[in-house]
Formats: structure tokens, sequence, C-alpha cells
């Protein structure tokens, strides 16, 4: 029984952090957005 709680315990530490890594991604992935389209509008051509 302790067997099947560890199991279940650390599956749903490593679903979490999963989740946690996806919404990281997207958020670094929205600040890259940003900073590229900063830098296309102070760009002098």
């Amino acid at each position: 029984m302790r067997k099947v709680c560890g199991i279940v315990l650390l599956v749903t530490f490593v679903l979490t952090g999963c989740n946690t890594m996806a919404g990281f991604g997207r958020d670094m992935e929205t600040l890259g957005s940003k900073i590229e389209n900063k830098a296309e509008q102070k760009k002098n051509y």
C-alpha cells in the first residue's frame, strides 16, 4: 500500500511539473514576441 501511495504521489508531482513548465514556456514565448515587436518598432531603415 505504501508503494502504491508513493507511486501516485510521484506521478502527481511529475504531471504538475509538466503543466508548470508548459505555462513557463508560453510566458517566455509571449515575452519574446513583445521584445521582437519593440525591436521592430525602434528599427531605423
